[in-house]
This record gives structure tokens, C-alpha cells and sequence, in this order.
């Protein structure tokens, strides 16, 4: 029996443990709580920190095959070990991600397009790529901004100034793309073959991914592109495993926005809404199996359960709604903001979710 690694034991880490289960394999995480919520499923759980080497090494040392499930993993550590340890996705696609001037720049080499982007590091190059790319712009942290965490939108001089104090790290400004909706579609690669899940149309608030509608209402042609270029992006890249890419959407024009070498937010609708899913497929992977063609069950719905709608999810759980899927993390600390589950509605559309079930939740 084989023993997958997982770098990190939030709910990816969580829902990669059930799959790999599923499958016949072992599991151990390595997180800093004692709680993580996928320590209750994980056959092992190593407590320590991210950024220690032997906490890592250890976690390697006890696993047959290694992934990450977040994108913050010190590359200072992981690099020597893919030359030690089996870590099948290698480091590459981490390094390219963790800095949003590099991952665009990438994206844009290897033939994505991007909105108009440029390096910042304090007011006055602020000034400059304003000139360069205008009004409205965002500005973001180049490293570890999620959530909506790290950038603000600028659309006047007061906006210049209020986002200096985020000058206190290497920024990027990127042109403010009007988009009709943004979309995702995820991937798993091996040397033989890539997969795709059908792409969905992504609903954000504050930031935070709310709402998943698959299949995303768009010309399917415009999918067809998405799907192919993504593809041909992950192969001239050389990535293998997993890889999640968010668009913009405007018209019949597509923008790399930004990628995630992980299970995504948006693909947990594939556990019950598709034929296989991202976590078993990416299982599959690291134990070497051949991977599986998803195709949809029916039209999905993914809500995102974030701390304020917890109770509201908690009582759709304890109706057991038919075709309703509720996932609740375990996490112990409940925050208004924090990811906390998410719901599964299949067989459903847009306009039958927004009559029957938007009304539960916090606006």
C-alpha cells in the first residue's frame, strides 16, 4: 500500500486524504495545528511548521510520493528534496505561481494573454505604470495575497494614495479588465495525457470565490479555446499533476488572471457534479494510474460556506435535501470571512438556485 505526503492539512488536504482512501492508498499531513481538518481522515499526522526542513523531510521520509496543497511552501526547503524524494510535480509550477510578476510574465511567454501589467516597488514606478497602463488599474502584492488579501483597486489620485502603504513590498499594477464573468478550468496532466473538468463560471465576493455555475454560460467556442489553450500552456510549461487557471471573460476574448498547482475552490463541485473529480484524479497521479475522463453529471451549483453562513449550511445538512451535498470542514475556529464548507447543488442551474436557495444565505 502506498503512502501519499501532503504539505499542508487544511480541507485540499482533507479531501485529497477521502479520495486517496478511496483508492487504497495511505495518507500523512504535515500541518502546524493539531486540528487540522485533515488530520481526521489522514492514516499520520506530522505537527510542525511549514518552513522547518527536518518537519518536511520527515513527512517525506514517510511517504512513498509527495504534493502541496497550498502554494506557499518554502522553496528553499522543497527544492533539494525533489532531487531526494518523490515529489512527482517537482517545484516548478510553486516557483512560477508564488510571484504574480513572474506567473504573468510566464503566462504571457508561453502565449496566454494578460491584461497589460508592470513591475512596482514604490511611488514613483506607481506613477509611471499608471501613465503606462492608466485608470482603472490594480494593485497587488506580488507575493502571498489571496482572498482578495494584498491589492486594491485604484481608479482616482485618492486611490493612488491610499494604496501606498502596500508599497512596503514589491507590487505589480495590472489594467483593470471589464470582464463579463471570470471562469476556471482545472487539469491533471501525466506523460501521457491531460484531462480537463468542464468550466464553470465563478461568482466572487469581497475577493472570495461564492458561487460556481457549471457549465459556465458562454459561447462553446470560447470554451473549446479556454480548454485548448490551457492545455497547450501546461504541456510547453512541463507541468504534471494539477493545475487550476482563472480567467477573465470578456466577450469572445479570454485573460490569464492568475494559476494554482492544487486542487482549486472551484473544481470541489466535481466530487459530486462530475464522473471523477480533481482531488481522485490527482490521487491517481501521484500513485500512478491511469487517469479518467470527466464528464458532467448534470448542471452544478458550488456555494462556498464561509464562517457567517455556517449555521444556515448546518441546517440544510441536518434536512438532507435531495441531490444537496453539504461538505463541512471541521475546523474549529469559525470566522465570518474563514472557509468553513461548501454545498453541492446538482441537477440544478443559475436562475434555480438564485428562486430557491440564495435567499439562506448572507448577502
Amino acid at each position: 500500500m502506498k503512502t501519499i505526503g501532503i504539505i499542508g492539512g487544511g480541507q485540499l488536504g482533507l479531501m485529497i486524504a477521502e479520495q486517496a482512501r478511496l483508492l487504497g492508498a495511505r495518507t500523512v499531513c504535515l500541518d502546524p495545528a493539531a486540528d487540522a481538518p485533515a488530520a481526521a481522515v489522514c492514516d499520520d499526522h506530522i505537527v510542525g511548521r511549514f518552513d522547518d526542513p527536518a518537519a518536511v523531510e520527515e513527512l517525506c521520509r514517510r511517504s512513498d510520493v509527495v504534493t502541496y496543497e497550498f502554494e506557499n511552501v518554502p522553496g528553499d526547503i522543497l527544492i533539494p528534496l525533489c532531487d531526494k524524494y518523490h515529489i512527482p510535480q517537482g517545484y516548478r509550477p510553486l516557483y512560477d505561481s508564488q510571484d504574480r510578476l513572474r506567473e504573468k510574465t510566464n503566462a504571457r511567454e508561453h502565449g496566454l494573454r494578460t491584461p497589460r501589467f508592470a513591475a512596482v516597488d514604490d511611488e514613483a514606478s506607481l506613477r509611471a505604470a499608471v501613465a503606462q497602463i492608466g485608470l482603472p488599474a490594480v494593485l497587488k502584492t506580488r507575493t502571498l495575497g489571496y482572498d482578495g488579501h494584498g491589492q486594491a483597486v485604484l481608479r482616482t489620485e485618492e486611490d493612488l494614495a491610499r494604496a501606498l502603504p502596500l508599497l512596503a513590498v514589491p507590487c505589480i499594477l495590472e489594467e483593470f479588465v471589464p470582464f463579463d464573468f471570470e471562469a476556471s478550468i482545472v487539469m491533471v496532466a501525466d506523460d501521457e495525457r491531460i484531462v480537463s473538468f468542464p468550466i464553470g463560471r465563478n461568482v466572487h465576493r469581497d475577493g472570495i470565490l461564492d458561487l460556481c455555475f457549471v457549465p459556465a454560460e458562454v459561447d462553446g467556442e470560447v470554451l473549446a479555446r479556454m480548454r485548448r489553450e490551457s492545455e497547450r500552456f501546461m504541456r510547453s510549461c512541463g507541468y504534471r499533476g494539477i493545475l487550476a487557471i482563472e480567467y477573465f471573460v470578456r466577450g469572445g476574448e479570454i485573460y490569464f488572471n492568475e494559476m494554482a498547482p492544487r486542487p482549486h475552490n472551484s473544481g470541489h463541485y466535481t466530487i459530486e457534479g462530475a464522473t471523477t473529480n480533481q482531488f481522485r484524479e490527482l490521487a491517481r497521479y501521484l500513485l500512478g494510474e491511469p487517469l479518467q475522463e470527466p464528464r458532467l453529471v448534470a448542471p452544478t451549483v458550488m456555494k462556498n460556506i464561509l464562517g457567517q453562513d455556517l449555521e444556515a449550511a448546518q441546517r440544510i445538512a441536518a434536512a438532507c435535501p435531495p441531490h444537496v451535498y453539504v461538505h463541512l470542514y471541521g475546523k474549529s475556529e469559525c470566522r465570518p470571512k474563514r472557509k468553513m464548507g461548501h454545498i453541492t447543488f446538482v441537477g440544478m442551474t443559475a436562475p434555480e438556485y438564485e428562486a430557491a436557495w440564495a435567499s439562506r444565505f448572507v448577502k
